[in-house]
């Protein structure tokens, strides 16, 4: 069979991508506007040719007719977040799914997938999303919506995250998204089977939390003090439990699961056990970057641990990538 080429748009440090290139896509082309990526999806993705800045200014003539056969991406999430502004299309980072259905429009790939916050779903935001939905109609596409969380496969993150999947109309395709893998609670991945092997090895940042050459395959981890929202609820999750939604930060980042529980002392208002203080210190980027389901052999490339946590958090899931992938490729074919 000949290659299914793809075209990944914000592909960040390509998460999405690896789980498609695991189910046989091939990668062909890739975009990314953030410099600070570009060094760590070329030395991971060195197969494909990664188009630097923004999705605007991609040319899209430089593309043979009928060569991109798939679309994939996660147009920035911030604006459609509850934790972010919440301004959702209004903002210019809102506006970007536009330019991403611009593309598919324009390419008329067999398919895409787009990924996004569960935020997107919010009352507040019906009427975009509708909208969305739309456009994606009159570019010639038929679409599926569903809300999934991580966990259910095969990934020990508690994540909730939105799909469209679309099929151009003509290919007359019926798609239905993947089972769940790992839904029962018996089979779901826990922190103690990705990251349990790390704990012992694990390095603070150096001062001003850049990277430290002491640290073995980035397994470091960011430091400074916590902020009162950080101290507003529980950050810690237990070996035998999935870890909370990765974070694309590191001030915000989960703490390790060695330390016990935080202790509520009113409403939105946590603290640390006083008897094991000195177990609470943030996750590493190894094993946030295991919990998003990324080889050990995978690099991330950078000089401020905050870059890292941000391009690992920005990540799909690997494995949840490549159940969708998969789940894809059999209609494909």
């Amino acid at each position: 069979m000949s290659k299914i080429n793809i075209l990944s748009l914000f592909s960040g440090c390509g998460g999405l991508d690896l789980g498609f290139e695991k189910a046989g896509f091939n990668i062909k082309y890739a975009n990314e506007i953030d410099k600070s990526i570009w060094e760590t999806y070329e030395l991971n993705h060195k197969k494909t040719k990664l188009i630097k800045g923004d999705i605007r200014s991609i040319n899209l003539s430089m593309f043979e007719k009928g060569e991109i056969d798939g679309v994939i991406g996660g147009p920035p999430c911030q604006s459609w977040s509850a934790a972010g502004s919440k301004r959702g299309i209004n903002d210019e980072r809102g506006k970007l799914f536009f330019d991403y259905i611009n593309v598919i429009k324009e390419l008329q790939p067999k398919f895409f997938v787009a990924e996004n916050v569960s935020g997107m779903l919010s009352t507040k935001n019906k009427d975009a999303l509708d909208l969305i939905i739309k456009k994606l109609d009159e570019a010639n596409y038929n679409i599926s919506v569903k809300l999934v969380n991580a966990s259910d496969y095969g990934v020990a993150q508690d994540r909730k995250r939105i799909l469209f999947v679309g099929f151009r109309k003509d290919l007359d395709i019926d798609y239905e998204f993947p089972k769940p893998t790992t839904q029962n609670p018996e089979d779901k991945l826990t922190l103690k089977d990705v990251i349990y092997d790390l704990r012992k090895t694990a390095k603070p940042s150096l001062e001003g939390n850049k990277t430290n050459p002491k640290a073995k395959n980035n397994n470091e981890y960011f430091t400074g003090g916590f902020s009162s929202m950080f101290m507003s609820r529980n950050r810690v999750r237990s070996w035998d439990e999935q870890a909370f939604t990765i974070q694309a930060s590191g001030r915000q980042c989960q703490l390790h699961p060695d330390a016990p529980k935080m202790v509520k002392v009113r409403q939105d208002v946590y603290n640390f056990d006083k008897k094991h203080i000195d177990k609470y210190r943030r996750l590493t980027i190894r094993e946030i970057a295991r919990i998003q389901g990324f080889d050990d052999s995978f690099e991330f490339v950078y000089t401020n641990l905050n870059d890292g946590y941000k391009m690992i958090g920005n990540a799909v899931p690997v494995n949840l990538a490549f159940e969708l992938a998969k789940s894809i490729k059999k209609l494909i074919r």
